[in-house]
């Protein structure tokens, strides 16, 4: 029982989307005093269920033996139920921040270009071909998501630790997306889909990965020069650190659960534990 509702949590896309609401509150938490807009809140949950729904009810198979793939064939209906209850949740807080929605259209526009080759169009599939930013696509949203939109809705000046926290974000998302186009690599080639890792030796992709690290980790200390304590500080560092760990294995091991589990979850690991009394 305990196994099958893991799975739902995961493969429904409520952790995902969970992962992303508490993103956005360590964004107010840490930078804006912890100004917090509920609508605002309730509006990544949906949009978030919504792109990754939608992300999913498109994909269909797999070189690697995925269960999650699987899982989602058996429930394709219950990804398109998912989707609707999304939209409807999305327009419905959209509602509520209509003097955003500049902010909210370049969001929607970026997570669009990233699902858009998997559309089965002749307009959308010619898109597989100039994919190579897909990475960068999927890192950019989730950083602009998290951190900028909620920046920019509590009509906060911009001030220098702003900066660094988005490019802490940015780094180790983007490390992280690697990570699983690298595990892609054989469908995005079966699928024409050319990524920025399907160019870089085995070498270059390992040099990659730790200049991003290594920036990730620039940006996070330098946050100490704005008022972040040495614990908060080791908060935010320790996802990298683990996921720097679990570079080389996570390079040979494609399980479902390290990647849509582990990995995933590394992006919200310090927003988790600053829930925490006392971080």
């Amino acid at each position: 029982m305990g196994k099958k509702l893991f799975t739902f949590f995961i493969n429904s896309n409520l952790f995902i989307a969970g992962c992303a609401v508490v993103m956005v509150w360590q964004t107010n938490h840490l930078l804006l005093n912890d100004y917090s807009n509920n609508y605002f809140l309730f509006f990544v949950f949906f949009s978030t269920i919504t792109s990754y729904s939608f992300h999913w009810y498109l994909t269909t198979e797999s070189a690697i033996p995925s269960p999650r793939i699987e899982w989602g064939e058996r429930n394709k209906t219950l990804h398109l139920v998912l989707f609707i209850i999304g939209i409807i949740g999305t327009g419905i807080f959209f509602f509520y921040l209509l003097d955003y929605w500049h902010w909210l259209a370049v969001s929607a526009l970026i997570t669009f270009l990233y699902t858009a080759p998997k559309i089965p169009h002749p307009l959308f599939r010619s898109l597989r071909k100039i994919a190579v930013g897909k990475t960068l696509f999927l890192a950019m949203v989730w950083m602009f998501v998290t951190t900028i939109l909620p920046i920019e809705i509590a009509e906060q000046p911009w001030k220098t630790e702003f900066y660094f926290f988005i490019g802490h974000r940015l780094f180790l998302i983007y490390a992280i997306c690697m990570l699983f186009d690298y595990r892609d690599r054989e469908d995005d080639d079966i699928s024409g889909i050319r990524s920025l890792i399907s160019f870089l030796s085995e070498k270059k992709i390992s040099l990659l990965f730790y200049l991003m690290i290594a920036l990730f980790t620039a940006s996070t200390v330098l946050l100490a020069d704005y008022g972040l304590s040495s614990l908060r500080i080791a908060v935010l560092l320790l996802p990298g650190f683990i996921v720097t760990i679990l570079f080389n294995y996570s390079k040979k091991h494609f399980t479902d659960k390290l990647y849509y589990f582990v990995l995933d979850g590394m992006m919200a690991f310090s927003s988790l534990l600053m829930l925490i009394p006392g971080i």
